[in-house]
């Protein structure tokens, strides 16, 4: 498998970097089309994006290095050859997140119902950017036959790709971006619910990609470790039950809102 897409000389671009370009791009093309029915300002949700992806790339990969700091420590430079793999997708939510979170402060916009609108393109960047991993022969799982991963109708071209050194892996790339897209279309489907409690669908968000994540982790191979335990693993149990808290404490709380139907009536300081 060729990671490269495209050689100009002494330059290349990675299929690696290329399909989190693509997965970001749709992501916010998604959004500002959300945004626009709740009547928010263009610039301010683009400005929103830029500054979420940037320091969202920038905890990705603190979060990575963290975990492999054996590897960096030598060679301090390797750091930033993101263009190699390894960004953690976990790191890069909680820095979005964070970002999001004192950027609405900051324009006294409601956190959640920001949060609610990018869940869907969140998902489809997942989706879409996943498939780096399979270029960069990657975020596999651990050896399997040939004739297991046909009977579970896997695209033959996937099971090529997967076949490295002469082995077979299980393509868990592949089952995290199907799942991710399963998730795309279900929240897309949800927003055509009338009423939702603002925040439902982030928390919602949290327990679905927390359970995915769970089970194809134990699939991994090469997961970054928490003491004996899989980080990501651990990150989506603590992910999922405040997922389950943000719903329960929603349920109890919260006021049904016609979410994609009414403008937005916030008056953003911008």
């Amino acid at each position: 498998m060729n990671p490269t897409a495209l050689q100009i000389g002494p330059f290349s671009i990675k299929w690696y970097s290329l399909m989190i370009l693509l997965g970001v791009i749709a992501g916010i093309g998604l959004l500002l089309k959300e945004g626009k029915k709740y009547n928010y300002p263009k610039d301010f949700l683009f400005n929103l994006c830029f500054w979420a992806i940037i320091f969202g790339f920038i905890g990705a990969r603190i979060y990575y290095v963290l975990f492999n700091f054996d590897i960096y420590k030598n060679d301090p430079v390797s750091i930033f050859k993101i263009w190699e793999g390894g960004l953690a997708i976990h790191g890069g939510l909680i820095a979005g997140f964070i970002t999001i979170y004192f950027y609405c402060k900051k324009y006294n916009v409601r956190l959640l119902k920001i949060t609610d609108m990018a869940v869907p393109g969140i998902l489809l960047a997942q989706s879409i950017g996943r498939w780096g991993n399979f270029f960069n022969m990657e975020a596999h799982g651990g050896a399997v036959l040939r004739s297991t991963l046909e009977s579970f109708h896997i695209p033959e071209f996937i099971i090529n790709g997967m076949n490295i050194n002469g082995v077979y892996y299980h393509p868990t790339f592949f089952y995290e971006s199907l799942w991710c897209l399963l998730g795309f279309i279900i929240f897309i489907l949800l927003k055509h619910y009338k009423y939702l409690k603002v925040g439902s669908l982030t928390f919602s968000y949290l327990c679905f990609y927390s359970v995915g994540r769970f089970v194809i982790e134990a699939l991994r191979t090469d997961s970054l470790m928490l003491g004996g335990f899989k980080a990501a693993q651990v990150l989506s149990v603590i992910l999922f039950i405040i997922g389950i808290i943000g719903l329960m404490l929603e349920t109890r709380k919260g006021k049904f809102e016609d979410l994609y139907s009414e403008p937005n009536h916030e008056k953003i300081r911008y």
